[in-house]
C-alpha cells in the first residue's frame, strides 16, 4: 500500500518488489522525499531534521547513500500549498526580523532568531501562520529528549514569544501561541567566579603575550567577547587605560583596564608593529579574532592551566563579583557591564558563604 505524504507530490511510485530493494523501512520512508533537483536541498534539510533524533550520523549517511541509489530515476517536488505556507513563514519572518533591525538588533541577534525559528518550522513541519501552543510543547520535548539544557529552551521561549507577539501585535495572526505557555524551571546552579589561584595559572599557562594580554583584558574591562573582537587598535587608549565598545543594540560604554593590562597590551601591539586601522587582536593569519578563535584559544588554556570551566561569561562574572565585594555599587557594576536592568547584573554575582556569614555577624553585633 503506497505511502501518501501530503506535502509531496510524487509522480512515480515504484512498485513494492522495487521497494525493497531500498534495504530498510527507514530508508524507504527517505527516500520518499529525496529525490528533485529543484527542492533537494529543501528535502535534504527536511530528511535531517526528521532523522536526527532517531538515527546516528553515521546511520544517516548510510541511508542518504540508498536513498540517492533507488530513486536517482524519480521526481519529486513540493505541493503548490506546502509551497506557499513555507513562502508565507518566510515572509513572515522577514517581515519580523526587519521590525527588530529598525529596533537596533544586532545581526548576531537577527541570526539567532532565523535559526530557532527555522528550528521549530522544520520539525513541526507547520507554518508560521498555523503553530499552535501544542506545536511548541511538542517541540520542547523533542529537544529535551535530545538533552538540550533547560535553560537554552528557555531561551528558545523567549524567542518564540518575541515572534508569535509581535505578529499577534501588527494584526497578522488571531492570538499568541505562547500565551498559555509557562515558564521554563531551571536548575539553579552556583557559578562561581574564577579563584585568584585559578587565574594565576591561566596567565601562567599563556603561551604567548597576545594570550596573556586577552585573558587580561577580560577580565579587566568585563567586556562581552564579541565586543572585544570588533575593537580596533586605534580605539584603545593605554596612556588613560580606557577605550569605548559598543554592546548590544549598539549602545556605547567606556569601559576601563589597569596598568597590568596596559602593559601587556603595549608589550604585545608592539611585537606585531600594529597599526590603528588594525583589529585590537588577530590569529595567525592575521585577521581579526572572532569569538570562535578566543573560545579555541581558551580551551587549550584550560587544559595546560589544569583550570576546570574556563568560559567566557565567567570573566564577566568574575569582575561583578571582585567589585561587589570591593563594596562599588551595583549600579556601577551594572555600567561597566553594559547592563540596563540590575536584576541582569545580579545573576552575575557570586555571593559566597563566607561574605554572607561575615554580613551576618557585623548585623548580629
Amino acid at each position: 500500500m503506497p505511502i501518501i505524504l501530503c506535502m509531496w507530490d510524487l509522480k512515480t511510485i515504484p512498485p513494492l518488489e522495487q521497494r525493497a530493494q531500498g534495504g530498510t523501512t527507514c530508508a524507504y520512508y527517505g527516500a520518499i522525499i529525496m529525490a528533485g533537483y529543484v527542492a533537494k536541498q529543501q528535502l535534504l534539510a527536511d530528511i535531517e531534521a526528521g532523522l536526527k533524533s532517531v538515527i546516528t550520523v553515521t546511520e544517516y549517511e548510510k541511508v542518504q547513500t540508498v536513498i540517492l541509489s533507488v530513486l536517482a530515476g524519480y521526481d519529486v517536488e513540493l505541493n503548490e500549498s506546502s509551497r506557499n505556507a513555507t513562502e508565507k513563514s518566510k515572509d513572515l519572518l522577514n517581515m519580523f526580523l526587519d521590525a527588530k533591525r529598525v529596533e537596533g538588533r544586532a545581526d548576531s541577534t537577527l541570526a539567532r532568531y532565523t535559526y530557532i525559528l527555522n528550528q521549530l518550522f522544520n520539525a513541526e513541519n507547520v507554518s508560521a501562520y498555523d503553530v499552535t501552543v501544542y506545536h511548541i510543547r511538542d517541540f520542547f520535548v523533542k529537544e529535551k529528549n535530545r538533552g538540550i539544557a533547560d535553560s537554552t529552551i528557555s531561551g528558545y521561549r523567549e524567542v518564540f514569544n518575541s515572534f508569535f507577539g509581535w505578529l499577534t501585535n501588527e494584526g497578522l495572526i488571531s492570538r499568541n501561541p505562547c500565551s498559555n505557555l509557562g515558564a521554563i524551571r531551571q536548575e539553579k546552579k552556583v557559578r562561581k567566579p574564577y579563584s585568584a589561584v585559578e587565574i594565576q595559572k591561566m596567565i601562567d599557562a599563556c603561551t604567548c603575550i597576545r594570550d596573556k594580554a586577552i585573558i587580561l583584558f577580560l577580565l579587566n574591562t568585563g567586556c562581552r567577547v564579541s565586543e572585544m573582537c570588533s575593537l580596533k587598535v586605534g580605539e584603545i587608549d593605554i596612556r588613560s587605560k580606557e577605550c569605548i565598545v559598543y554592546g548590544k543594540g549598539r549602545k556605547e560604554r567606556t569601559v576601563f583596564f589597569n596598568d597590568l593590562t596596559a602593559w601587556a597590551l603595549d608589550e604585545y601591539l608592539e611585537e606585531r608593529h600594529a597599526k590603528p586601522d588594525e583589529a585590537l587582536f588577530v590569529g595567525l593569519n592575521g585577521r581579526g579574532m572572532q569569538p570562535g578563535g578566543i573560545r579555541v584559544m581558551l580551551n587549550r588554556i584550560e587544559k595546560r592551566s589544569g583550570v576546570e570551566n574556563v568560559h567566557l561569561h565567567r570573566f564577566r562574572r568574575t569582575l561583578a563579583t571582585d567589585m561587589i565585594n570591593r563594596n562599588v555599587a551595583i549600579q556601577d557594576v551594572a555600567a561597566i557591564l553594559g547592563h540596563e536592568r540590575i536584576d541582569t547584573t545580579m545573576k552575575y554575582i557570586y555571593q559566597s558563604k563566607e561574605r554572607t556569614k561575615a554580613t551576618y555577624e557585623r548585623y548580629t553585633a
